[in-house]
């Protein structure tokens, strides 16, 4: 069985297998329980990608023409007879739609995660445990999940604590907004921030009626001597990969930093967001694992490990703010997924989330290497690697008579993402030339070099 294809046609490959071998389940042509080709056979005898036979394969399988036997394969199911057209009438049309209406703006790589295990744990979820799923999600987030991570921040960024210390939200910005509210709480009025550094979490501050104190950023993270000394106060850094700069905070700096917060008896907020991401050596410990408990509140994201849609994000509170947020707990609702919560802990639980953390460090290994010798080839004299050893991104510094807005605006008619740095800045920066931060990671591999081509190209004309 080998689907005829029609590469003039405006409507996607992947829904073209779709409707064929729907088309042929529905007139009997593939008979109930008869087995498919597997991904891999039909992917070369068609001459497509997996991740193109994938989505068919799995579009029929939640639509239930087909079903997956675990080391078997794919077999038709069983169709009522007389039936002849889609239990989902018009469903290819409505996914031809989609694509119409959510054009994809930048480049996207779909070898970057595994679809295909996450929705097996879905499954799983759906099929096993659907009555988990009529019940509201715990405000602190599901207790199966905060285990894991729990287990699993110990076990790579040597973070301590209990399951119960750990509050989950949808998206950093979430949780970050009740961290405020709690640090309000305290007393803390003033909170310090990475200049340049990571602009919502400053925002949510600033919409909160906090003092804002800008603090520079040099090769070993904040310069912690520029912090307020006697002032209770927070401070929000990135010191295993600081956001945009990639600058990496050394042991020595960050026991200095614990000490400034011991002192003034202050709370530092350690943003983890993608420390797993090194290219280069270990990951570095975090500061939560070096604190006694009591000053370091640790905040984990999914967006970059996973996909950036899942926002599944988490913060582990030290004693004192926990006890605070008992008492406001009861104020407010879940508003992250709890089948999501559920399919994570499972992905977790499975092995599978670590495995794909390699996949993804071996993968952007690979792009950061190919990604460096296509610009330092091609773009000799006009842009500079500033950083790129870690993270989902590396900065360049452009030498160009145009502004760095028309210098992104350009690179974006490509479907390349690039962002001026000065998005994240308080001050402006004085500079001759722009620096851009460039999220090479979204390219596909086989495509970097000629995207950094016509990119160079570009902005050379």
């Amino acid at each position: 069985m080998i689907p005829v294809l029609d590469h003039s046609l405006t409507k996607p490959l992947y829904l073209q297998i779709y409707t064929y071998i729907k088309d042929a389940i529905l007139i009997g042509s593939i008979k109930p329980g008869e087995k498919l080709p597997s991904l891999r056979g039909l992917s070369k005898d068609l001459g497509l990608s997996l991740t193109t036979v994938g989505l068919s394969y799995n579009q029929l399988l939640v639509e239930g023409y087909i079903s997956s036997r675990p080391q078997s394969g794919y077999f038709a199911n069983v169709i009522s007879a007389g039936v002849t057209a889609s239990p989902f009438e018009g469903s290819d049309q409505i996914l031809s739609q989609l694509d119409d209406v959510t054009p994809r703006r930048f480049y996207s790589d779909l070898s970057s995660f595994d679809f295909v295990k996450w929705k097996k744990c879905m499954n799983k979820i759906l099929n096993d445990y659907p009555h988990l799923l009529l019940e509201e999600g715990s405000p602190q987030g599901e207790e199966t999940l905060r285990s894991q991570i729990s287990r699993y921040i110990y076990q790579s960024r040597g973070v301590r604590c209990h399951a119960n210390q750990i509050v989950i939200g949808a998206g950093t910005q979430q949780i970050t907004n009740l961290l405020a509210i709690m640090l309000s709480m305290m007393g803390i009025e003033d909170a310090c921030f990475e200049d340049p550094g990571y602009r919502p979490a400053r925002s949510i501050f600033i919409g909160r009626g906090f003092g804002i104190l800008p603090i520079p950023v040099g090769k070993e993270g904040i310069l912690i001597e520029e912090l307020p000394s006697g002032i209770k106060s927070t401070v929000y850094v990135s010191p295993s990969n600081q956001f945009p700069m990639g600058s990496v905070m050394p042991i020595a700096r960050r026991y200095a930093l614990l000490e400034w917060a011991k002192i003034n008896n202050s709370m530092i907020i350690e943003d983890d967001y993608d420390s797993e991401l090194r290219y280069f050596g270990r990951p570095i410990p975090s500061l939560s694992g070096l604190d006694n408990g009591e000053h370091v509140v640790y905040l984990g994201s999914f967006s970059s490990t996973l996909f950036p849609s899942i926002k599944i994000s988490y913060m582990v509170l030290p004693e004192v703010l926990f006890a605070l947020f008992k008492t406001m707990v009861n104020d407010y609702t879940q508003t992250c997924s709890k089948a999501e919560q559920l399919t994570l802990a499972l992905y977790m639980q499975n092995g599978l989330y670590q495995t794909n953390i390699k996949k993804l460090r071996k993968l952007y290994t690979q792009k950061a290497r190919v990604a460096t010798d296509s610009i330092n080839k091609r773009m000799l004299g006009v842009a500079k690697i500033l950083n790129n050893s870690s993270g989902v991104h590396m900065l360049l510094e452009v030498t160009s008579k145009q502004s760095p807005e028309e210098l992104c605006l350009a690179a974006a008619t490509l479907g390349i993402e690039i962002i001026p740095i000065a998005k994240y800045t308080f001050q402006k920066i004085v500079k001759d030339n722009a620096v851009l931060i460039f999220y090479y990671t979204r390219i596909p591999l086989h495509e970097i070099d000629g995207a950094i081509k016509n990119l160079s190209a570009l902005w050379h004309k």
